[in-house]
């Protein structure tokens, strides 16, 4: 075959027939060009949502996960008709695929896993961009939730990638569902002998006069337990906001050391009797 003289016949010399259809520099340039313009669209099809359900006052995780969803739609579409101009069969080019697929399917198995998840996240929405979480023992904020990891940033603004199947097969608990309200819970020993009726005023009054904390549901005082070298007492309290646990918990902590003190009221040490025996000679 003679190679092309003019810039028009270079566009049409066949490069590759793969699937039925013959490949083109044309046809694999209209491709590229198609994959770009939709990738444009995708842009603006996402800030269009964006606006559209934001005057609907759709909460910020649903919003986020409607206009990705669009986004990855009109990016599959865009493939799809960029395979379609190159002349490709969609049916031969799977058949084709077939045996490759077998042979890295068990490669890819954590990958569709991960990617199904995504959807599952981003259609079911058990978790939402901006809720605050535990995932395996760290507590953070979802930033974002992708098709194949979610990342989430920890009160130490640390970025932790999570695979999404591991956010639909493990346990993870949401503090922003279905309400951000947080029991705190403090727990202060007090010497035997101690009045626990005025101790347990004292925590009350500590309790309400601790900025941020909700007066509704009300805190509580629980005797704990009896343990050895004191009585636990257990102050239950509510906060409207999870990331503030660990502050507002100091700030109580505080003060319950400075009433104590002002109320002499004794924490205790731990104690521990030691008896001594000497055998006679």
């Amino acid at each position: 075959m003679s190679l092309p003289k003019t810039f028009g016949e270079s566009l049409h010399y066949p490069l590759l027939t793969l699937s039925g259809g013959v490949l083109t520099p044309g046809s694999i340039l209209a491709a590229a060009t198609i994959l770009a313009v939709s990738w444009l669209l995708a842009g603006a099809s996402d800030r269009w949502v964006r606006r559209l359900l934001a005057r609907r006052g759709l909460h910020a995780g649903a919003l986020f996960a409607v206009s990705k969803i669009a986004r990855y739609g009109v990016v599959s579409l865009g493939a799809l008709v960029a395979v379609n101009s190159m002349g490709l069969r969609l049916d031969a080019l799977i058949a084709a695929s077939t045996v490759l697929a077998v042979g890295i399917g068990f490669g890819l198995q954590n990958i569709a896993q991960n990617f199904i998840s995504g959807l599952i996240l981003l259609i079911e929405q058990p978790v939402r961009k901006g809720d605050f979480v535990k995932v395996g023992g760290a507590l953070g904020v979802i930033d974002d939730i992708g098709l194949r990891a979610t990342h989430v940033v920890t009160r130490d603004e640390v970025t932790i990638i999570v695979p999404n199947s591991s956010l639909i097969s493990g346990e993870v608990v949401n503090h922003s569902r279905p309400t951000t309200n947080l029991r705190v819970h403090i727990i202060v020993g007090v010497a035997y002998g101690t009045d626990l009726k005025r101790a347990r005023q004292v925590l009350l009054d500590v309790a309400r006069d601790t900025p941020n904390i909700l007066v509704e549901p009300p805190a509580e005082v629980r005797l704990e337990r009896f343990a050895e070298s004191s009585l636990d007492l257990n102050l239950l309290i509510w906060i409207a906001n999870p990331k503030d646990d660990l502050r507002i918990a100091s700030d109580v902590r505080f003060a319950i050391e400075e009433a104590f003190a002002r109320e002499k009221i004794e924490i205790p040490m731990p104690q521990r009797d030691v008896h001594i025996r000497s055998d006679a000679r």
